[in-house]
């Protein structure tokens, strides 16, 4: 039986087709929603791919490390740390010690510190730091292969040896000619206006030298620095000024030298005084959950444990500065090996150091710097 398009289909015929229609729809629509949920499934999940990929990002623990290091050591630490610690997002922060302690005295107003470790250069900002309980205690599985001091308790450890010496240009002067010794370094008249040192209001390493040579020459050293007209500038204008021969000698870390000497086949020269070298073992040290900047303490315990190892030292050595192991894996370049450095040295006091910290750049500053302005 046929019907034409347009007229109603018997009864039979027009419940069956009616019941067809209503069928297909039904399955079409039913389809549909099946295909649309598909769909909105799939784009949800491309959507939530790059979020994701963010958040991962953003939840990776992150560690900030406050360093006194050259910047140019710190880039190639930084790649290190990338390829050591790759779950974590390590960082450093470059500053002179002076400058980073005034840094974290203002933090910690706030009660909380932006910064999760610590690698100054002033030994006794450590023993400061402990005794106001802002550090957290590790017993590194390395202390016991250390060759210098640590604190028993492990809240600080020495990660790299740094040595005030003298140095000068064998192309501008010779060296028989120069003053060998940290006391003729201020106190002969032949160099007066033509030495140069780091200033002791912002470098660690300054501080700890003069702290050494106030207990061995006194209160004079301040008045004979003074005297001969001593200029007080970073180590890389110091350096510069004896290249050209501005100056004659400069008081400065011996790391600075053989980088130098290294990188760039400079004709510069150390001298290692006669009253001894002045050694500066730079702590390694982390700060404690409720001060630090994101509360990391045990992934600082890991980076604690790679840098007193072998291998961790090994990167020190290549940034020019001494291992503190007691079998250290090299030598710094054109260098000689610390336990020969160490046979003449002037060691600090760094409890007394740490009393007398203010003291001393306050006599600097007003017996040295003022007085030859």
């Amino acid at each position: 039986m046929s019907w034409r398009y347009g007229a109603a289909p018997p009864k039979k015929q027009r419940m069956t087709t009616e019941a067809a229609f209503l069928t297909h729809h039904l399955w079409r629509g039913t389809h549909a929603e099946n295909l649309m949920k598909k769909l909105l499934a799939a784009l949800l999940f491309c959507f939530c791919l790059v979020p994701m990929s963010h958040t991962q990002a953003a939840e990776k623990p992150k560690i900030v490390i406050y360093t006194s290091m050259y910047e140019d050591i710190i880039e190639a630490m930084t790649d290190v740390m990338r390829e050591k610690f790759p779950n974590y997002d390590v960082q450093f922060f470059y500053g002179g010690t002076g400058t980073l302690q005034a840094k974290i005295a203002a933090e910690r107003d706030t009660k909380k510190l932006g910064c999760d470790m610590l690698m100054l250069a002033d030994p006794s900002y450590a023993l400061e730091l402990k005794a106001d309980g802002l550090l957290h205690p590790y017993l590194s599985k390395e202390a016991k292969n250390l060759a210098l001091e640590y604190d028993p308790e492990g809240y600080w450890y020495p990660v790299r040896m740094l040595n005030m010496v003298l140095a000068y240009n064998p192309e501008k002067s010779k060296k028989d000619d120069l003053p060998q010794s940290f006391k003729d370094f201020a106190g002969d008249p032949e160099v007066k206006g033509a030495i140069s040192m780091p200033n002791p209001l912002t470098a660690g390493t300054a501080l700890v030298a003069i702290a050494a040579l106030k207990n061995v020459y006194g209160d004079r050293y301040f008045d004979l620095l003074a005297q001969n007209r001593v200029m007080i500038e970073s180590g890389s204008v110091a350096l510069t000024k004896l290249e050209t021969g501005e100056c004659r000698e400069v008081m400065i870390l011996e790391e600075s030298v053989l980088k130098k000497r290294e990188e760039e086949k400079s004709p510069l020269e150390v001298i290692y005084p006669t009253d001894g070298i002045i050694p500066v073992p730079s702590p390694i040290m982390t700060i404690s959950n409720e001060w630090s900047a994101h509360g990391n303490a045990k992934i600082c315990d890991e980076i604690t444990d790679f840098f007193l190892s072998a291998e961790g030292q090994r990167y020190i050595v290549k940034g020019w500065m001494h291992s503190v192991l007691k079998n250290p894996p090299a030598i710094p370049y054109d260098s000689k090996p610390s336990t020969e450095l160490l046979t003449n040295a002037m060691h600090v006091n760094w409890e007394k150091c740490l009393m007398e910290r203010s003291d001393l750049r306050t006599r600097f500053e007003e017996r040295v710097k003022r007085k030859i302005k």
